[in-house]
């Protein structure tokens, strides 16, 4: 599987099935989103390529780094200590993401309360 960013300068591809996907309700994902909720697919870090460009990365967190690009600002990839071996790519960066539905909800206690949840 392959994606971008909004502008192109940044593409990635993606060896094989992801190991989750899931939404994210945090509200550090919101306000780097700007949108209610994230989806993101986990993937062994060794499986993930930067084929064009490289990710600018802000540290949002002790221990947690938000990769974006850094001509067009489009989000892209979480990583953390608490995975050490895993990137995890937002959904809607992928050039096909109707192939990752997410399956489940990470942090539902934050979620944005007009926001309904689905099962999975």
């Amino acid at each position: 599987m392959e994606g971008r960013c909004l502008c192109g300068d940044i593409r990635f591809s993606v060896d094989g099935p992801p190991k989750w996907t899931s939404y994210c309700h945090c509200q550090s994902c919101r306000r780097h989103t700007g949108a209610p909720v994230s989806a993101y697919a986990g993937f062994e870090a060794s499986k993930v390529r930067f084929t064009a460009g490289k990710p600018a990365y802000f540290a949002s967190s002790p221990g947690v780094r938000r990769g974006f690009c850094p001509r067009c600002g489009s989000t892209l990839t979480y990583e953390g200590d608490r995975w050490p071996d895993e990137i995890h790519l937002h959904v809607g960066a992928f050039d096909h993401p109707e192939a990752l539905a997410p399956q489940g909800h990470a942090f539902p206690d934050e979620r944005v309360s007009w926001l309904p949840l689905t099962s999975g």
